[in-house]
C-alpha cells in the first residue's frame, strides 16, 4: 500500500475514531473483484488529499468485528468518518471525485 493507510481491530479506535481529521474506510477483501479494482482508486486518493484527510483500507477477513459493528454485508463498502462518527456511505467501487467531494464536506462539517 501507498499512502493508505491499512486499518485494524487495533488501530481502529485511535487511527479512526478518535481521528482529528476525516477518515475514509474501504472494507474490502483480498478476494473481492471489485475490491481489487477500488484499491488503486483508494491509492489515488491517498496522493490527493494528502495531509486533509486520513485514507485507509480494512480487510474484513483480519478484522470482522469492526465490519460487524458497522454491520457490513457487501463490500467493497466505504464510509467516511467525522468526529468518531460514520457520516457517509458508499456500497461498490465509487470514483475519486465522489469520494474526494464526500470528504471535502466532511472537513467543511
Amino acid at each position: 500500500m501507498g499512502n493508505a493507510k491499512e486499518f485494524t481491530t487495533k488501530n481502529w479506535e485511535k487511527d479512526v475514531l478518535k481521528s482529528d481529521k476525516p477518515v475514509l474506510v474501504d472494507f474490502w477483501a483480498p478476494w473481492c473483484g471489485p475490491c481489487r479494482m477500488q484499491g488503486p482508486i483508494i491509492e489515488e486518493l491517498a496522493d490527493e488529499v494528502g495531509e486533509q484527510a486520513l485514507i485507509g483500507k480494512l480487510n474484513t477477513d483480519e478484522s470482522p468485528e469492526v465490519a460487524g459493528h458497522y454491520h457490513i454485508r457487501s463490500i467493497p463498502t466505504l464510509l467516511v468518518f467525522k468526529d468518531g462518527k460514520p457520516v457517509k456511505q458508499f456500497v461498490g467501487v465509487t470514483n475519486t471525485s465522489t469520494l474526494k467531494s464526500a470528504l471535502l464536506q466532511a472537513s467543511a462539517v
